[in-house]
């Protein structure tokens, strides 16, 4: 059951890169930060227990996004792709936080997604 959670992770990851590629179409500015760890949020943020390595990593997200989302691409066309490296950076570190810290809470386990106090990935 672990693994269901950890592809929810992976899940949620690709989505927010899938969103970062595809910037600016279809994203208003003001709501692509909170578009990019959306589905974190939904899926992931309430399952695992808090820690502040999967938090910080989280927020380095949003201010990634916000700094990406801010770059104007006419203005600077030489700092988007930085940008957005950078942001792409953050979600993969995000995702690798929570595979290797994240740990199953009691919501995660009514979820499904293994036992209370359980690692996401499974392993000790």
């Amino acid at each position: 059951m672990d693994a269901k959670l950890a592809d929810q992770v992976r899940h949620a990851a690709d989505l927010a890169r899938r969103l970062t590629l595809a910037y600016p179409s279809g994203t208003r500015r003001d709501d692509f930060p909170f578009a990019v760890v959306a589905g974190f949020d939904a899926d992931i943020r309430g399952r695992v227990e808090r820690d502040r390595r999967i938090e910080d990593e989280r927020d380095r997200v949003l201010i990634a996004a916000v700094d990406f989302a801010e770059t104007p691409p006419e203005d600077e066309p030489e700092a988007v792709e930085p940008a957005r490296r950078a942001l792409l950076a953050a979600i993969d570190y995000l995702e690798q936080a929570v595979l290797r810290f994240g740990i199953v809470n009691r919501e995660g386990a009514r979820s499904g997604y293994g036992e209370a106090g359980q690692r996401v990935t499974g392993r000790a």
